[in-house]
């Protein structure tokens, strides 16, 4: 780009939006500010044009509601000054699974990833068809941990990874930087939601120095950014045991070990016929 992108950050009035506010307007960058609660977004923009001189347009609005998340995307796709999307808006709510409601999850969902996704694609076009550009979705390290417990909230998260991963196959090439950055427990008002204290748990990042880390990764263009990781080799690990299985998944056969069936009496093979019409009543 021939002059500095104006970045677009979703859930910008407060924590990890509002920290990427502040970091982008001090490298210079215009902002176009989105959250629900514009007093606060009005305060921040206020705050970072008097200390930085950038423009930041505020854009009050809910990405859970189909008509304020439309308003969005039409930015997106017809703004070609931005350049950066900070996908950041989201949520958690407590309890189990079980004890969840069933509009609570729905919700959560619905910020969570599809907004997320339907805002990625409004740009991803056009950043392509430009050559340049970055889109960054912040999800967590719950994506990678279903035994941390929180089951919805981590799924939609593991979304928010493989669509990152995804998108950076297809995009890269066309010259489109795209990053997942995975925080663990961050000092945010997120933790409200779930009715936890933030207070009483340990080894909790402050949000600053979450953004700070994130940045850097954004600086190398590293896919994944995992600041609360203090060995890459692991996550290196992780990547290289997933490829190795990839070319398994193409066999057109069953693995030998699913091709043996225990019964009460004997194992017998899947493909003996006879095995297979004693046994048609149970499929």
């Amino acid at each position: 780009m021939t002059t500095i992108p104006s970045v677009l950050i979703t859930g910008a009035s407060t924590g990890i939006g509002a920290a990427y506010a502040e970091r982008f307007a001090r490298r210079g960058h215009d902002l176009v500010l989105v959250a629900r609660d514009m007093a606060r977004m009005e305060a921040l923009g206020t705050r970072l044009r008097q200390e930085n001189g950038v423009a930041i347009d505020i854009i009050q609005a809910d990405l859970t509601q189909p008509a304020e998340l439309a308003t969005v995307e039409t930015r997106l796709r017809d703004d070609a000054r931005i350049g950066i999307l900070v996908n950041n808006a989201g949520t958690a709510i407590g309890g189990s699974f079980i004890e969840q409601g069933t509009d609570d999850v729905a919700r959560l969902v619905a910020l969570n990833t599809t907004a997320l996704l339907r805002l990625a694609s409004a740009m991803a076009p056009r950043l392509a068809k430009a050559g340049e550009g970055a889109i960054v979705n912040i999800g967590s390290v719950v994506s990678l941990a279903p035994e941390f417990g929180m089951t919805v909230y981590g799924a939609t998260k593991a979304f928010v990874l493989f669509l990152s991963q995804g998108l950076s196959l297809e995009l890269a090439p066309k010259g489109v930087y795209v990053q997942a950055v995975l925080p663990a427990t961050t000092r945010t008002e997120i933790w409200d939601h779930v009715g936890a204290d933030i207070n009483t748990l340990s080894n909790v990042m402050e949000v600053g120095d979450l953004v700070d880390a994130a940045l850097v990764g954004f600086d190398r263009r590293e896919p994944v950014t995992i600041p609360p990781l203090p060995d890459a080799g692991q996550w290196d690990a992780l990547q290289a045991a997933r490829q190795a299985m990839l070319p398994n998944y193409r066999n057109e056969h069953p693995a030998e070990r699913y091709r043996t069936v225990l019964s009460t009496n004997a194992a017998t093979s899947i493909n003996d016929p006879a095995a297979a019409g004693q046994n048609k009543g149970d499929l």
